[in-house]
């Protein structure tokens, strides 16, 4: 799709329905390609730039192996090993990297850093995470949701957790875009943004999907295709575990939860899970549990937005 090519990827307000959808589908003939054994490198001798200003398992290992898989070479640079936001500005780490590198991709906390990053980037800049959103997550998690049901359109997806984190945020966007109906089951304190609900319910109008929050999950899940969830601390809100705990546990996805849910429904989380809080053991384990098709996806995803925005010979 040449509406993709040399653009960023930094939140999904950004592109049409139709464009996320080819993601999704390429992410899929993609991971075919490799589970046949074929490998194109569509990004030969091409670097691509992996900044992390937070850890991670499934970003980093997920760009890493969709570099190599492509031909791409790709360098990891966490908080120490460059001076991003502190002894050079983000304007001027974004000038330098783009004169060396393909490709920028970025995991970190504030979503300003990476606006700012690719506004002042002659590449294509990447979200693999910020504070905000997590755009790269939500193509995996619709990959998988796809290959079980065949489709998205319709689909009742159910987040309970942390209305107002990253993944919630992204999930609401992302299902409003796609027409899905979509439904958060969140305490009052921790609902999602107003302004963005708002927004998501203008994009839902448009698609022929829905968006609502609920209170109280056991309403919440009914009929459910997806129930989903996701920690209860985000990353650097450790200090609020204890006050989490006390807000989120009557939101656990247990196995009663469940079997509220839709007779096909399955459980998604984008990992990593405290079992035993958010989630179940059982849940987790259970047939139904698709998280680590999604962890695999990932490395699909991550090659297909990389490939949209820079590959040769789609």
């Amino acid at each position: 799709m040449n509406s993709l090519k040399d653009r960023d990827f930094l939140t999904l307000r950004d592109f049409s329905r139709e464009e996320l959808q080819y993601l999704i589908d390429l992410s899929i003939r993609l991971k075919k390609e490799k589970k046949d054994g074929v490998y194109r490198e569509r990004l030969k001798r091409m670097n691509a730039a992996l900044i992390f200003e937070k850890p991670s398992t499934r970003t980093r290992c997920s760009f890493t192996v969709a570099c190599a898989d492509e031909g791409a070479h790709p360098e990891y640079l966490n908080r120490g090993d460059i001076q991003l936001g502190g002894k050079e500005s983000v304007a001027d780490t974004a000038r330098v990297l783009s004169r060396m590198f393909d490709i920028i991709e970025f995991r970190g906390f504030a979503h300003r850093t990476i606006e700012e990053l690719a506004e002042y980037s002659s590449v294509p800049v990447i979200n693999g995470l910020t504070d905000d959103e997590h755009p790269i997550q939500i193509l995996a998690d619709f990959m998988t949701i796809q290959e079980r049901f065949g489709r998205l359109l319709g689909l009742k997806l159910v987040y309970a957790g942390d209305g107002r984190n990253n993944m919630a945020n992204s999930l609401m966007l992302g299902c409003a875009k796609m027409g899905m109906d979509y439904v958060c089951a969140a305490p009052p304190e921790l609902s999602p943004d107003s302004a963005l609900t708002a927004e998501c319910v203008k994009y839902a109008g448009e698609s022929g999907g829905s968006v609502r929050v609920e209170r109280f999950p056991r309403e919440a899940v009914k009929g459910a295709d997806v129930v989903y969830t996701d920690v209860w601390a985000s990353m650097g809100e450790e200090a609020k575990a204890a006050e989490r705990l006390t807000l989120l546990s009557p939101y656990q996805v247990n196995a009663d939860l469940m079997r509220l849910a839709g007779e096909a429904a399955v459980f998604l989380h984008c990992l990593p899970a405290v079992k035993g809080k958010e989630v179940t053991e059982e849940v987790f384990e259970a047939p139904y549990s698709l998280v680590f098709d999604e962890a695999e996806n990932r490395v699909h995803t991550a090659k297909a937005v990389m490939v949209a925005l820079k590959g040769k010979d789609l």
